[in-house]
């Protein structure tokens, strides 16, 4: 709900973000990393025949896609000074983010 907020108040507002190099070498570190953690993940859930590291492994697919989201807002506001992708991105996360919190608290498995 936090992320909402924020991000249609930046829109509203035109509340131009900075920059960041750090973010932007984050994320993209974070699309290398993680499909190799998830990829390992799976395989030793498969090997131990574990629905929770399955599980975990799915939660690793997700941050790949939250990376993919956040670099290209990122790099769309760094490359181009197109400040509005920044909370957009952020906006295209919200129901992802909201799906899994819900099926958190539910105690929901993805598996």
């Amino acid at each position: 709900m936090y992320v909402g907020y924020e991000s249609t108040s930046d829109l509203v507002s035109r509340k131009r973000p900075e920059h960041s190099i750090p973010g932007i070498v984050l994320a993209s570190a974070s699309l290398v990393v993680m499909p190799l953690l998830s990829r390992a993940k799976k395989k030793i859930g498969s090997s131990l025949s574990s629905a929770a590291m399955r599980a975990d492994a799915k939660q690793s697919d997700f941050c790949v896609y939250l990376s993919v989201i956040l670099l290209i807002g990122l790099l769309l506001n760094a490359g181009l000074n197109w400040w509005w992708t920044d909370p957009v991105a952020a906006l295209i996360m919200v129901p992802i983010i909201a799906k899994e919190g819900i099926d958190g608290i539910k105690a929901k498995t993805c598996c």
